[in-house]
């Protein structure tokens, strides 16, 4: 019973209750760790998963798993926030994307950076990635990862 109410949790980005303001939404920390779970089972051969949460206009929220390298991404007019639920990432910020190349509208890919800043974030950690920052999340050997992400759009 509980992996089917986990189940519908998920395919509807959560239930809200009547009376609930439009746009509110309260994310639960089992169920966030049941998705979590879920998202470490079905990892497959590229190495990395993710559940997309509502659109709220202004924003879209996001769990990812990784057990691989990234890569290296701009955002022209969104801003990430990152909230580090279990692992450890190598992040580095700024610098210049190698091989840039655009995959759709504002967003650029590529397959490293070249210069900018490497900082260490773990469980607990959460990171701001302001729009057009050059950003690139490693795992190093044998890493795993699940971070919260918030795009935010910029105005």
């Amino acid at each position: 019973m509980r992996k089917i109410v986990v189940a519908l949790l998920a395919l509807t980005g959560f239930a809200v209750a009547a009376g609930d303001p439009p746009g509110f939404a309260v994310f639960k920390a089992a169920d966030l760790a049941a998705i979590e779970q879920q998202l470490v089972q079905q990892v497959g051969a590229q190495k990395s998963t993710s559940h997309s949460f509502n659109d709220f206009g202004t924003h879209l929220m996001s769990m990812s798993h990784m057990e691989t390298d990234g890569m290296a991404e701009i955002h022209e007019t969104m801003n990430d926030i990152f909230i580090v639920r279990s692992g450890e990432v190598t992040l580095t910020v700024g610098g210049t994307v190698v091989g840039a190349k655009s995959t759709g509208p504002g967003e650029i890919r590529g397959t490293s950076i070249e210069g900018g800043v490497t900082r260490n974030i773990a469980a607990g950690d959460i990171v701001n990635i302001p729009p057009n920052t050059p950003h690139w999340s490693r795992m190093g050997a044998g890493g795993k990862a699940t971070y919260f992400v918030i795009k935010v759009k910029a105005k």
